[in-house]
């Protein structure tokens, strides 16, 4: 069998469909891999040899001439849309044939409409795995009322329909394509920990964070707590909480070291992980915070590196504002699979079906909030850390099944099916 898992966006950046190519190769399915170039991809990806990686570039005059220009964006997202489509078309078309075309979604436009062509020129089964809707990011600068937006909407839900069959995030993302997109019978697979994320020892722990924050030339007189913030720096994330938060938490250690003179509140290192467009613009705001105690870096990890700085945290922190209200982000699994808790952005239902607050991680829903949660559970750290214990216990709960039992029993049966499921 041969299948082409196909992701328009950056492949080192896609882990849940590098999943999906590793483990359809496991099985023994020869995988084309084919998305855009950028940031390196695993070794289990890499040194796979039933698996082939293509990349193409990716569309971006859209970004670099719009402006603020709602009409100039979209006029030219509609050039970079034809201009994809050529590209992803020619790519799929000179691959050798494949059984089963897997398409991550969104963006669906064009990605739905050219794979739902080749599936049918090239008698293959299409199977959409949903990790949002593409047009509500589409909205994210548009608007929800733009008629760019609800023209994208209907074109989404009439592309997804060719499909063969469908794989989702979350239970309420399987609800909302039923009951709105008329999609029957979508199968949720959980995004869960690949076996690279595992409990580490507490030795082991602080040297690799010794180490990180030498590489991050953290420099403190006492304790440190640890949190993790892993993103991709896109617009459904909001980093103006996290500042905010800082600039409260600042305050908040002042006030609380003036009332104990005999006493110090412990160093704060946030790391933001990852790459991605709105970087350079928060790493010059993350400067200019008059930040003394809680120190804000952000690294690129090799993919090698990511899953051990990770386990080597005490919090994790998710800042993911869901366009939609019905995705569940990857990072907050990835901390789960290593034993580490999560503060979470709180958008709705859906986020509940992963984290229970008080139970493996804290919900908050502004930068208050968010301050108040980080100075509770550090406060007495690390002499007194029953609060932050009882939570990692929690976040070990909730880190089984793994990825790899999970597709096994969700995805495997439906990618695998030798007709239309």
């Amino acid at each position: 069998m041969r299948a082409a898992v196909v992701v328009v966006g950056d492949l080192g950046r896609s882990p849940r469909m590098q999943y999906h190519a590793h483990a359809l190769a496991v099985t023994g399915v020869a995988v084309d891999f084919v998305g855009y170039e950028g940031a390196p991809l695993p070794k289990q990806i890499t040194d796979d040899p039933r698996i082939t990686v293509h990349r193409f570039s990716e569309a971006r005059l859209r970004f670099r001439r719009a402006g603020r220009s709602t009409i100039g964006f979209a006029l030219l997202a509609l050039v970079d849309g034809m201009r994809l489509s050529l590209r992803l078309g020619l790519a799929l078309m000179r691959l050798p044939k494949p059984d089963l075309l897997l398409v991550q979604n969104p963006p669906a436009l064009p990605t739905l409409h050219v794979a739902g062509v080749v599936a049918r020129l090239r008698k293959a089964r299409l199977v959409v795995d949903w990790h949002n809707l593409g047009y509500t990011m589409l909205a994210l600068r548009l608007g929800r009322r733009h008629p760019v937006v609800r023209l994208a909407r209907w074109l989404e839900m009439v592309a997804a329909r060719s499909a063969s069959a469908h794989l989702c995030v979350s239970r309420g993302l399987s609800k909302f394509l039923d009951h709105r997109f008329r999609i029957p019978g979508v199968r949720v697979l959980y995004d869960r920990p690949a076996s690279a994320f595992a409990l580490l020892e507490r030795v082991e722990r602080e040297q690799i964070r010794q180490a990180l924050f030498t590489r991050l030339e953290i420099r403190g007189s006492g304790p440190v707590g640890f949190i993790v913030s892993p993103t991709s720096w896109t617009a459904d994330e909001d980093f103006d909480v996290v500042i905010d938060a800082v600039r409260e938490l600042e305050e908040r250690v002042r006030g609380w070291e003036a009332n104990h003179p005999t006493r110090r509140f412990p160093d704060l290192v946030i790391l933001v992980t990852g790459d991605g467009a709105r970087r350079a613009e928060f790493e010059r705001r993350f400067a200019g915070l008059p930040a003394r105690r809680v120190q804000l870096r952000t690294r690129w990890l090799e993919p090698e590196d990511y899953p051990r700085i990770v386990g080597s945290a005490d919090l994790g922190l998710c800042l993911h504002r869901s366009s939609s209200g019905l995705d569940i982000p990857m990072k907050v699994v990835d901390l789960f699979g290593a034993g580490v808790p999560v503060c979470a952005l709180d958008y709705g239902a859906c986020l509940a079906e992963r984290i229970r607050h008080g139970d493996n991680g804290l919900l908050f829903s502004n930068a208050r909030q968010l301050a108040e949660v980080i100075f509770d559970l550090f406060e007495t750290f690390p002499a007194e850390s029953a609060r932050l214990d009882r939570l990692r216990a929690g976040a070990r709960r909730a880190a089984r099944p793994t990825w790899e039992e999970g597709w096994v029993s969700e995805a495997r049966p439906v990618l695998l099916s030798p007709s239309p499921h």
